[in-house]
C-alpha cells in the first residue's frame, strides 16, 4: 500500500511576501519514485526508436508552447524565487531558445568515419542514449537551469526523470505541463532525501545535478556507486581582476551588476574584486554603482535586486558582513535588514580583509563580495586561485598582451574579458574546474557526451560463397 498520503508536505512561499502560499504538494517518497522511474524507462523504448527529425518536431513544438504561456512564467518565477521581472522574462525567452537550440542538434551528425584496415570493410561509429536520466536543479533558475538538462536528453533520445528544488516547485510543475511532452519526461515532488534516493538508484542511467558542493560530492559518490554517468556543477567563489591599466567605471559597473543583481544568487556571481595597485578609486566606483542597483520588488521593472531566497539566506549575508567587520574589514556599504516584510538585505561591499578572513574562503550566496588589492598580475592570480572553486573569473584591462599572459593561469572553467563573470550562452559547454564541477561537462558538444554513448561498428561484406562444380 503507497504511503504517499503520510509523506511530508512540500510548501513553496514567495521570499517578498513569505505569507503568499504559492502551492502545497505532497512528497511522493520512494513509492512515488518507483513510479515516476518504471513509467520513463517504459516510454524511452519508443523514444529511444523515434528518428531523429521526431524528437526534433517535438522540441520544436515544446518552444511554441513556452512562448504562448511565457507571461504565465515569468509571473511565475517573479513571485517564486523573487527574480527581477526583467531577468525572470530573460530566463523564459531561453528556455525556448534552448529547445529549439537541440531541436537542431538532435539533427546533427552522430558519428565518424574510420579507415578500416580492410580497405573492402567501413569503419564508423554512431551515438546511442544512455536511457533514463536523473536531473536534480537548484531554486535560482528554476526553468532555465532544468532545460539545459532536459533538453538535450530529450534530444539524444533519452527519458527524464526530474527533481526540482522546493523552492522552485510551483515554476518547475508548471514548466512541465507547458512542455506536454508525456511520459518521457516524469517530475517527482520529493524532499531533502532526494539527493540520495535519486543517484543511488541502479536504474538510473545519468546524473546531471546543479547545487551546492555539500550536496553535489554526495551526488558524486552514490552516482560512482551506482554505475552512472554523472555530471555535477557546484558552488563558485569567483573573483574579478581589475588590472592596472583597467577603465575603472566600466569595470565597477559590470562587478557591481555580476555581484548584487537577483540578490547576487548565481553560481557565477563576483564574489571576490582583486585590484592590482591601489583600490581606492576601485572601491568609490564600486561603491556609487552598487547604490545606484534599485532594491525592491521584482515585479517592478526598474528593480535589479530583489530578495534573498528565504530568511536562512538572509541571516547568511547579514551574519557574513558582520563577520568580515569582526575580522578586520571595512563595511563599504550594505549588510543590513530592509524594513517591512520579504527576505530583503541591503547590497554588502567590504574592503580590507585580511588574507585567509571567511568572506575570501567561503562562498556567501547573496548580495555580498569583498575588494582585495595585489601588488601585480602575479599576486592577482595568486589571490584568485586561492579557493576550492573553479567555476568563472573575469579580467578588466585594455592591454590585450597582459590579459593573455594572465589569462591562462587562472583555474577556471570559464573566463570572461571586460564582461561580468554571470552569463552563459546556452550553446557553448559549461564545465566548473576544482570543486565547482565533476564528472563531464554540459551543454553543446558536452551535453553530447553526457547523454549519449559512442558504439563502433565494423562492417564487412560478405564472403563470396565458392563456385558450385
Amino acid at each position: 500500500m503507497s504511503t504517499t498520503a503520510h509523506r511530508p508536505t512540500i510548501i513553496s512561499q514567495s521570499p517578498q511576501q513569505p505569507g503568499d502560499v504559492i502551492g502545497t504538494w505532497a512528497d511522493v517518497g520512494p513509492d512515488g519514485l518507483d513510479e515516476a522511474l518504471r513509467t520513463a524507462r517504459k516510454a524511452w523504448h519508443d523514444w529511444r526508436s523515434a528518428s531523429a527529425h521526431e524528437r526534433s518536431r517535438a522540441l520544436v513544438g515544446a518552444a511554441a508552447r513556452v512562448d504562448a504561456a511565457a507571461n504565465e512564467l515569468t509571473s511565475l518565477v517573479v513571485r517564486e524565487v523573487g527574480k527581477p521581472i526583467v531577468e525572470a522574462t530573460g530566463e523564459v525567452a531561453r528556455i525556448a531558445d534552448t529547445l529549439r537550440y537541440y531541436a537542431q542538434v538532435a539533427l546533427d551528425v552522430d558519428g565518424d568515419m574510420y579507415p578500416a584496415s580492410d580497405p573492402a570493410s567501413w569503419v564508423f561509429t554512431r551515438r546511442r542514449p544512455r536511457g533514463v536520466a536523473a536531473v536534480i536543479t537548484p531554486w535560482n533558475f528554476p526553468l532555465a537551469l532544468p532545460m539545459w538538462k532536459i533538453a538535450p536528453a530529450l534530444a539524444f533520445g533519452n527519458a527524464v526523470v526530474f527533481k526540482p528544488s522546493r523552492n522552485g516547485l510551483a515554476s518547475a510543475m508548471r514548466l512541465v505541463e507547458v512542455l506536454d511532452l508525456g511520459d518521457i519526461l516524469q517530475v517527482v515532488c520529493l524532499g531533502s532525501e532526494a539527493e540520495q534516493l535519486l543517484p543511488a538508484r541502479d536504474d538510473v542511467d545519468i546524473v546531471s545535478f546543479t547545487g551546492s558542493t555539500e550536496v553535489g560530492r554526495a551526488v558524486v559518490t552514490a552516482a560512482a556507486t551506482a554505475g552512472s554517468v554523472f555530471q555535477v556543477e557546484m558552488g563558485g567563489h569567483n573573483a574579478a581582476l581589475v588590472l592596472v591599466d583597467a577603465d575603472i567605471d566600466q569595470a565597477a559597473s559590470s562587478v557591481a551588476r555580476a555581484a548584487m543583481a537577483f540578490a547576487g544568487q548565481k553560481c557565477t556571481a563576483t564574489k571576490r574584486v582583486i585590484v592590482v595597485g591601489d583600490p581606492s578609486r576601485f572601491e568609490d566606483a564600486l561603491v556609487e554603482h552598487v547604490r545606484a542597483l534599485a532594491l525592491g520588488d521584482p515585479s517592478d521593472t526598474a528593480t535589479v535586486i530583489g530578495p534573498v531566497i528565504d530568511e536562512r539566506a538572509q541571516r547568511a549575508v547579514l551574519d557574513a558582513a558582520q563577520q568580515g567587520v569582526a575580522e578586520g574589514g571595512r563595511l563599504l556599504t550594505g549588510g543590513r535588514k530592509t524594513e517591512g516584510d520579504g527576505w530583503f538585505a541591503e547590497p554588502a561591499v567590504l574592503a580590507g580583509l585580511p588574507a585567509g578572513a571567511t568572506l575570501l574562503r567561503r562562498e556567501t550566496f547573496g548580495p555580498i563580495c569583498a575588494v582585495v588589492s595585489a601588488r601585480d598580475d602575479a599576486e592577482a592570480v595568486e589571490i584568485a586561485n586561492e579557493t576550492a572553486y573553479g567555476m568563472v573569473a573575469a579580467i578588466y584591462s585594455r592591454d590585450i598582451g597582459r590579459v593573455m599572459s594572465v589569462a591562462p593561469q587562472l583555474d577556471v572553467g570559464i573566463l570572461r574579458v571586460n564582461g561580468p563573470t554571470t552569463g552563459i550562452d546556452f550553446n557553448v559547454p559549461f564545465v566548473g574546474h576544482k570543486a565547482s564541477g565533476q564528472g563531464l561537462g554540459e551543454q553543446a558538444r558536452a551535453a553530447r557526451d553526457l547523454f549519449t554513448t559512442s558504439v563502433t561498428y565494423n562492417i564487412s561484406p560478405s564472403p563470396v560463397p565458392e563456385a558450385q562444380s
